[in-house]
């Protein structure tokens, strides 16, 4: 509970910036949850209170449940403020909390990780240089699914592109608890800061606590990554990010995570491959 406190500013009776309508409907409307029910108001009323009352009397499930909303509505406010994190590993401890109360034995912290073989290597390396013998539209395609296999390769529950509403999404993938959607390109010259806001544009029309990941093959403009500025939602990958990957034999999950929490820290979108590892 005293990771719970810090993580979610509950000192002084508060829960990060909600007021007691603006929790009663995100505990409405992501949890089915009453969080105004007498029962969560019996050590106090007070927002922190409640919280912690409920959080001690529901079952493990629910409350790993709205740990995780209330993480995702957290990054999101960060995210909006152009916040760094506070509380040092705060991701990271509250996912070894969510797995004890899900009863998974705690990962030894020196365990590898799963990484790319020399074969997996080769033919991933085959599979990426193929593509260039392609058209020019064939080569987008291409590289969707040369990313789809690779993610599936490392347990990441990839999805084809879909389209919503006229608007189309290159794929999606889960990430530590997250899910991320995709907009992958491979194209002549690097990627523009106009490209970047588009796809961060279509995340605004997504859940407040959506993450994208944009994967431009030729990588991106330094001019485009300082127009498109720090403090949003997306995290980049470039194909020397993929040859520094296939070259240290680095699993693609553990690279995504390490961009991701360097973003966190930062908010810089695009950390190369080479000043991660």
């Amino acid at each position: 509970m005293i990771l719970l406190d810090e993580l979610f500013e509950m000192g002084g009776g508060y829960v990060l910036d909600f007021s007691d309508r603006t929790m009663r409907e995100f505990f409405a409307q992501e949890l089915n949850v009453d969080i105004d029910d007498p029962r969560y108001a019996r050590n106090g009323t007070s927002k922190a209170k409640r919280l912690r009352t409920f959080l001690t009397i529901v079952d493990s499930p629910t409350a790993v449940r709205t740990m995780r909303a209330l993480w995702d509505y957290r990054q999101a406010i960060n995210t909006r403020r152009g916040a760094t994190d506070s509380v040092a590993n705060g991701e990271g401890r509250l996912l070894e909390l969510i797995g004890r109360l899900e009863g998974k034995p705690a990962a030894p912290e020196t365990a590898p990780s799963p990484a790319f073989k020399g074969p997996q290597i080769a033919e991933a390396r085959k599979a990426l240089l193929a593509i260039w013998d392609l058209g020019p539209q064939q080569r987008g395609y291409a590289f969707e699914r040369f990313l789809r296999d690779t993610f599936q390769l490392f347990g990441l529950k990839p999805r084809d592109s879909f389209r919503l509403r006229g608007e189309q999404i290159d794929g999606s993938f889960d990430l530590a608890g997250h899910t991320y959607l995709l907009e992958a390109k491979w194209e002549a010259k690097p990627t523009p800061a106009a490209d970047l806001h588009i796809f961060e544009g279509k995340l605004g029309e997504k859940a407040a606590w959506s993450r994208g990941l944009f994967v431009s093959y030729i990588g991106f403009s330094e001019d485009g990554l300082h127009a498109f500025g720090r403090g949003k939602r997306i995290i980049c990958m470039s194909g020397e990010d993929f040859d520094g990957m296939f070259e240290k034999q680095l699993p693609i999950d553990e690279v995504l995570s390490r961009k991701a929490r360097r973003f966190a820290e930062t908010g810089n979108p695009y950390v190369r491959v080479r000043d991660l590892f």
